[in-house]
């Protein structure tokens, strides 16, 4: 009996892999079928007559949808080095200095994880708006600056990061912010690459936020500008186009993915020895 257990587990397995990757596998060949095969129901991945049509008529209908890829690619990048530095250096000071309250900071910072993030859309929005934030990417930036789960995470890694490299680092002259930048930082590209994979991937698929602060066209991200594709024809979806942008959508994805996936491994064999 036992030997049918794991053939079946793989074939479940196989069968849920299948469910799971056809629509997106669909979905990367709707962007190479015509908007007429698209609404014949056809559930054929392979197009019957594959076209780049609908990708030349994306760069060619205007300046918006590049420009959208761009607003999206500076808004992440920029997201990313904010919230790696901020998350680091608050996760640093918790392991490592000792100051009256430190340990209810922690506790807040925890305590923030729990609080679902659309209750703080009202508080966030009436904030931003008496800052005069709104329909710049400041509006995005300054509420998403540091995120309590990374913080946490830093906090984790740098309590068993060994205390005499920083004893060393002090003898030889540096300060705190010295052995931070120049030793703690480095040393710690494994933990900072698992986040900045998240946190890019955060903001790349970012919608409610650009959507929320967002007003004028020319500084929508993607992810709004393919929703306001959808009905930019008389209320008809062109469809070939919506999905030839979400393809052009992951390719930032799988870049990030592929650059920084051998720190983001090593982090799971890491956190699996542990």
């Amino acid at each position: 009996m036992k030997k049918y257990v794991k053939p079946s587990l793989y074939l479940i397995l196989i069968i849920y892999a299948a469910f799971t990757l056809f629509p997106f596998l669909w979905a990367v060949s709707g962007a190479f079928k015509s908007y007429k095969e698209i609404t014949s129901g056809s559930m054929s991945i392979i197009p019957n007559d594959p076209t780049f049509n609908a990708f030349i008529k994306l760069f060619q209908m205007d300046d918006l949808f590049l420009r959208w890829v761009f607003n999206s690619f500076w808004l992440c990048t920029l997201g990313t080095i904010i919230n790696v530095l901020l998350n680091s250096m608050a996760g640093y000071s918790l392991a490592r200095l000792r100051f009256k309250g430190s340990q209810a900071v922690f506790y807040m910072i925890l305590a923030t994880i729990m609080v679902p993030g659309q209750v703080l859309l009202i508080p966030n929005y009436l904030i931003v708006k008496n800052l005069g934030l709104i329909n710049s990417f400041g509006a995005i930036l300054f509420p998403s600056a540091v995120n309590a789960t990374y913080i946490f995470m830093m906090r984790q890694f740098f309590i068993n990061f060994p205390k005499e490299l920083e004893e060393a680092a002090a003898i030889d002259g540096l300060s705190r912010i010295g052995t931070f930048f120049r030793i703690a930082m480095p040393l710690a590209k494994v933990s900072i690459s698992t986040q900045a994979v998240f946190i890019f991937l955060g903001f790349w698929n970012n919608f409610l936020q650009p959507k929320l602060y967002l007003q004028d066209p020319a500084k929508y991200t993607l992810t709004v500008g393919i929703q306001s594709m959808m009905s930019r024809y008389s209320g008809i979806t062109q469809w070939d186009e919506v999905l030839a942008a979400s393809v052009i959508s992951l390719v930032p994805i799988l870049i990030i993915y592929i650059v920084l996936n051998k720190y983001f491994m090593q982090s799971v064999r890491m956190d699996g020895e542990k």
